[in-house]
């Protein structure tokens, strides 16, 4: 089934999710932050059918999420490597990781971390917060949807 196309959506979240909402794509963006750049290495940490990976790189790229350039080490081999617009994704994906951590671990389960490089140390947990420092929960935003509802 073709999915249908949300570039023209008037929600930011429904375009940015045409770009990057499939779970390979996230994935291939979260090995991409973990210094995962050849297809190679992508396709083992995945576990991913060659032909999907290589539909979602392609995509990916064509995006401007990542960008591809030739292998650091002199080989004839590319590599793929997060653009600006990859890096900013940072946010997202821990959001994701944190989200995961709260509600599909049991207690005491092991899982991956995510450390600060400086110190070792798990990162804070993920906040939003109002133009004057409050923090925010859903509860407390609105939308205005195109129409000025």
């Amino acid at each position: 089934m073709k999915r249908k196309s949300l570039k023209q959506a008037p929600c930011p979240v429904a375009r940015a999710l045409d770009s990057i909402g499939d779970w390979w794509s996230l994935l291939i963006i979260r090995d991409a932050f973990d210094k995962v750049s050849r297809f190679g290495e992508f396709q083992k940490s995945l576990g991913i059918a060659k032909n999907i990976l290589a539909e979602r790189l392609k995509h990916l790229v064509d995006e401007g999420v990542l960008e591809i350039r030739p292998a650091a080490d002199g080989s004839a081999y590319q590599e793929y490597h997060l653009t600006e617009k990859g890096e900013s994704l940072f946010t997202v994906i821990v959001a994701l990781r944190q989200w995961g951590e709260d509600y599909f671990f049991k207690n005491k389960e092991k899982h991956s971390v995510l450390l600060d490089t400086k110190n070792a140390q798990p990162l804070r947990r993920i906040e939003v917060r109002a133009q004057s420092g409050r923090l925010i929960k859903s509860r407390d935003t609105f939308v205005r949807k195109v129409n000025g509802t």
